[in-house]
């Protein structure tokens, strides 16, 4: 993803961003763990990543830790989180209630990790569905709407793939600049949007190559 030119932020690579999170796990554990401070070294074992890697992913923001010492575990953990804007809760849309659309509405792990799916949508609000939603269900022309009153700009997408592409093209119209996509489409969208895809097949594409070597 390209920056713009109002973005202060030096230009990150995602892969980096993605260890960030799992930095955070880590921390998150050492400290329910009752420990206060890690070295590099250790937080990079417990991440899979090595040391120089770990410290060159945390030099992108500026200079931590003590050497000797190590890192603060609070510290940076709290720092972590406001990089990534988890030290509160962000409202989250779902869009295509289907029964993936369902079970990931089930998932109570997106407020821990500092997300709340404020509601969901789809093109058939009236079709039963194998359990209670969590949140409010509503058709696809209060999608505007929603967006804009409830100051959100991240979208699920998990809708069939003939109808990702239309639903992204409301979603970006719509102001929503991050989209976590469960379909399997490959999605066109501005520069300024960010796409992150989850694909399944090609998950297990992937395990079932290393399974056979």
């Amino acid at each position: 993803m390209k920056r713009t030119e109002k973005s202060s932020r030096p230009e990150i690579p995602r892969k980096a961003i993605y260890r960030l999170s799992l930095y955070l796990r880590c921390l998150h554990r050492l400290k329910s763990n009752g420990l206060q401070t890690v070295s590099s070294e250790a937080l990079a074992v417990a991440a899979g990543v090595k040391p120089t890697q770990l410290r060159k992913d945390l030099t992108y923001f500026g200079q931590f830790g003590t050497r000797g010492l190590g890192y603060d575990v609070d510290q940076l953990a709290q720092m972590i989180s406001d990089l990534l804007g988890t030290n509160r809760l962000q409202p989250v849309i779902l869009v295509g209630v289907g029964n993936l659309g369902t079970a990931l509405l089930s998932y109570r792990g997106f407020e821990q990790e500092g997300f709340e799916i404020v509601a969901a949508f789809d093109a058939d609000v009236r079709r039963p569905r194998d359990k209670p939603l969590s949140v409010p269900l509503y058709g696809m022309d209060h999608l505007g709407s929603v967006i804009h009153d409830r100051g959100v700009r991240m979208a699920i997408l998990s809708v069939p793939a003939i109808a990702a592409q239309s639903v992204a093209n409301q979603l970006v119209d719509e102001g929503i600049s991050g989209i976590l996509n469960f379909s399997p489409a490959m999605l066109t969208v501005p520069e300024t949007v960010v796409v992150n895809s989850v694909n399944l097949a090609i998950e297990l594409e992937n395990l079932s190559y290393f399974i056979q070597q």
